[in-house]
């Protein structure tokens, strides 16, 4: 007898631990991370790369809009705070625009200065420097994955992708149109969402040649971000297509799904807005999904538009909705771009938010 009490208590308590962890899992929320006091107002970051509780950085520019051109600015978080990231062979006034990096010891960043010319820093695991950019390049984005650095950026209006090879960059072949994201797998498993004149397009590169495929087929619809589970389950995300309406209409999100034959749009609890990022779990699946501008039709508000889901959480079934925090003195974020911790199930969002008279403000969140 006693012995069956010892386990039906045993058996209680555990229940107990795991209906307190399940309800403690539902109470999370975005939180705000304040930014170092001394930026300068209207400051904004476009990108982060993380690499656990103690180390990510976050940059974009300081001292924007109207306070052109700005400077570059690099942001550093040491498990307690957000810090500027010293600079010191960083002279020149434009902004950095992307991040990326293979390990915690070789990053990359490119930028772009007052005058449009391409920069780009390199990580050595102590210390960013200058790095020669590729001739006649101008950079918008680097994108690190499987052991693999690749940028993005034009050549002469036209369309370029480099990779690494450990000592120099090379030239690849492009898909047709335009390309805004990659995921990289490994050097012949690629990933890369853009746009065509025929619409949104996804293209896989085996490392020989590009297969592009429309995922929808609507004027204007374009893809950004893409996240490659596997060969048989790919995302992507960005914005519908739309034919006609008055200038400045809201646009629909989009969200398709590759299951290994064919490719299909995901609905998403926002009739309005962008997906701008695409985040995978510690298993390499879609963990989140952020919606910048999101609204849905609310017909008994004027304007018939109330405030959507910022972020969304997919369990594999799924989305969960949750809003960012509101934060004093600022708006809401118009810029959200995801940065998992690996190993973990924390997640930044990094951006710009609206702030009063037009300006904007640097926003950091932190989920987990």
């Amino acid at each position: 007898m006693v012995r069956r009490l010892l386990v039906a208590l045993v058996a209680v308590a555990m229940t107990m631990v795991t209906v307190m962890a399940s309800a403690a899992a539902d109470t999370l929320s975005w939180q705000h991370v304040p930014v170092p006091a001394q930026l300068r107002p209207q400051a904004g970051l476009h990108e982060a790369v993380a690499f656990g509780p103690d180390r990510a950085w976050a940059v974009g520019a300081d001292a924007v809009g109207r306070q052109a051109p700005g400077f570059p600015l690099m942001l550093r978080w040491d498990g307690t705070a957000w810090q500027r990231q010293s600079l010191p062979e960083v002279g020149w006034q434009g902004e950095l625009l992307s991040i990326a990096a293979t390990s915690p010891t070789a990053g990359w960043a490119v930028g772009r200065d007052a005058a449009g010319g391409a920069r780009l820093l390199r990580f050595d695991g102590s210390a960013w420097s200058e790095s020669r950019p590729p001739r006649g390049v101008v950079l918008t984005k680097v994108v690190a994955g499987g052991g693999e650095t690749w940028l993005i950026g034009s050549r002469d209006g036209a369309q370029a992708l480099l990779r690494w090879d450990g000592r120099g960059w090379r030239d690849l072949p492009v898909p047709p149109g335009a390309v805004f994201g990659l995921h990289i797998l490994a050097a012949d498993d690629v990933w890369a969402a853009g746009a065509t004149n025929a619409g949104a397009a996804v293209s896989h590169w085996d490392g020989q040649a590009w297969q592009q495929t429309i995922v929808d087929g609507y004027p204007r619809s374009t893809v950004s971000s893409v996240l490659a589970v596997s060969r048989t389950e790919v995302w992507a995300g960005g914005t519908a297509g739309f034919i006609g309406g008055p200038v400045g209409r809201p646009i629909p999100p989009l969200l398709v799904r590759w299951d290994g034959q064919a490719w299909s749009r995901v609905t998403v609890p926002a009739d309005f807005g962008s997906v701008s990022s695409l985040a995978p779990t510690t298993s390499g699946a879609l963990g989140w999904v952020s919606v910048e501008r999101s609204q849905n039709r609310d017909p008994d508000s004027f304007p018939p538009l109330v405030p959507g889901p910022d972020f969304l959480s997919w369990n594999g079934t799924s989305f969960t909705e949750y809003s960012e925090p509101a934060v004093a003195g600022e708006g809401e974020s118009s810029a959200l771009q995801l940065a998992p911790v690996p190993g973990t199930d924390t997640v930044w969002s990094v951006g710009r938010a609206d702030s009063p008279e037009g300006t904007f403000a640097p926003r950091v969140l932190r989920f987990g």
